[in-house]
């Protein structure tokens, strides 16, 4: 058997930055692994410390940059490592899901997994729409936003329960092939280890370019468009009272009378 997580390198933003055109200035930005990749990880790895014969493959779709995240993949666990990337990739303007799925359906033809497994959402741009975007592309049966799994692989079905709106939770049966968006919490992910850290030095990790995957520039065109990046207007204020419990209570009394929260 064989489990294709997908992962993404995403960015945090400092408190304080500066816009740069249509992005924030990259050094006000910290990279790290998507948290709900993290959990889609540790699922693919328990499965293999659970079975046997299980190879467990992550893909990213990134820059050079990318490689030290998805190494943190390998560290945990995974067997080795495969990156997308080329110059084309690097001028688009928005990877949007249905670009990104169009671009993981290669790499699911070429591997011929059968699971997939995506985080629900990515921490950056929050779409949570790939996983379902991919598994319409490739034609595999899917469950999105699942909390609890348990694989029947001689069965060839994975039981999997769902979250779905207003707390209602699904039990439900799917057939492998399949993609699954992993939600939060369906799992404690695992620290990488020093050992684990070490090993994934000497772990593969292959570089595609989409010509590499029989795909040419024409799969990232998209309608999708970024026209303005601007820090949102706060539509309040906070007030910071400083200096002892006596003096803050009477100055915080006398901001909810000029407010009308209590009468003079």
């Amino acid at each position: 058997m064989k489990i294709l997580v997908t992962v993404k390198e995403v960015a945090e933003a400092e408190d304080d930055f500066d816009i740069d055109g249509l992005d924030i200035n990259d050094r006000y930005l910290e990279y790290d692994l998507n948290e709900w990749d993290e959990y889609a990880i540790e699922e693919a790895v328990q499965i293999k410390e659970d079975g046997e014969d299980i190879d467990v493959v992550s893909v990213t779709i990134g820059p050079e940059r990318a490689e030290e995240t998805i190494r943190m993949a390998l560290a945990k666990g995974v067997d080795r490592a495969i990156r997308v990337w080329d110059d084309d990739i690097a001028a688009t303007d928005v990877l949007d899901p249905a670009t990104k799925a169009d671009v993981l359906a290669a790499v699911v033809e070429q591997e011929e997994p059968d699971l997939v497994f995506t985080g629900v959402q990515a921490g950056d741009d929050s779409f949570g729409a790939t996983g379902v975007a991919l598994a319409e592309t490739i034609g595999f049966e899917w469950g999105a936003v699942v909390n609890a799994l348990d694989l029947d692989a001689e069965a060839g079905v994975a039981n999997v329960r769902r979250e779905l709106e207003g707390g209602i939770e699904e039990l439900t049966e799917i057939q492998l092939p399949s993609v699954l968006t992993i939600q939060t919490g369906i799992n404690e992910p695992r620290y990488a280890s020093l050992r684990g850290i070490r090993q994934a030095q000497s772990k593969p990790l292959d570089v595609h370019t989409l010509s590499d995957l029989d795909l040419d520039a024409g799969v990232l065109e998209s309608p999708l468009r970024r026209t303005e990046m601007y820090e949102p207007e706060s539509e309040g204020e906070a007030v910071v009272f400083e200096g002892s419990p006596e003096d803050t209570a009477d100055e915080l009394a006398e901001l909810l009378q000029d407010v009308g929260v209590v009468e003079g």
